[in-house]
């Protein structure tokens, strides 16, 4: 008589609609299983679900929006007295399509860049991962935003965003609680002290950590990296003054 060899369980097969639920409360397992799925997929639905979002918050940023275009024709002006008329409205032409369907865009060539990040940051730390798992990394860290886009469709039903002139009076953060019309370039490091961009941030973290195989410690440095390259085109305003 031989014995008879050992059953080995299969693992029950993880759908994205799981990879929903436990990037908010176990996001190293999503990052563990998915290291090696690519990105494109992930990328599309969060495009598509961000672009609908963005689209259904149009109304409660249309007024912001205008004033911040405003703002930036009134600094352009002031850089190039030579502007013409044509050239502000083709600008207000794009600003509008942009403040429509510019999510649709923004989305996928804003995870391609962090995916660049997060690369970089890997291979500094000499975390052990291409191009496509750190893209795939900053997809899912992306998450988020969906989250942050429903706060925003929460705030047009809760206050009058008429009397809001600048995109930060919407954010869970300190940009909030600043004059829109204050120096572009620290508005913008100052914004970036916000809850889903923090958020965003220590999700990258722990995807760099949890693919690249990191300590803790160097866990720690790939957010400070990430959230510093993030930073980057609001430094780049600062010093440019």
């Amino acid at each position: 008589m031989t014995d008879s060899a050992p059953v080995v369980p299969t693992p029950a097969k993880v759908s994205l609609a799981d990879d929903f639920v436990d990037i908010f409360v176990a996001p190293s397992r999503v990052f563990a299983r998915r290291a090696n799925s690519g990105f494109f997929t992930i990328m599309v639905i969060l495009t598509v679900i961000l672009g609908l979002l963005f689209l259904g918050n149009r109304g409660t940023m249309q007024g912001i929006m205008d004033a911040e275009f405003a703002r930036q024709m009134a600094a352009a002006a002031k850089q190039n007295p030579a502007m013409t008329e044509q050239q502000i409205a083709m600008g207000k032409k794009v600003a509008g399509y942009m403040t429509s369907f510019g999510a649709f865009i923004g989305i996928p060539i804003g995870i391609l860049i962090v995916g660049l990040g997060a690369w970089i940051t890997g291979k500094l730390l000499d975390a052990k991962m291409g191009y496509t798992t750190a893209t795939t990394i900053a997809a899912y860290s992306f998450m988020p935003r969906i989250i942050e886009a429903f706060a925003i469709n929460a705030q047009g039903w809760m206050i009058d965003t008429d009397a809001l002139t600048g995109r930060f009076q919407l954010s869970l953060g300190v940009g909030r609680f600043l004059d829109p019309e204050m120096s572009a370039g620290l508005l913008g490091l100052l914004g970036r002290i916000d809850i889903f961009t923090i958020w965003v941030t220590v999700l990258l973290a722990i995807g760099i950590a949890t693919v690249g195989k990191l300590s803790r410690e160097k866990a720690v440095v790939a957010g400070v990296v990430m959230w510093t390259l993030g930073a980057l085109p609001a430094f780049w305003a600062l010093i440019r003054g």
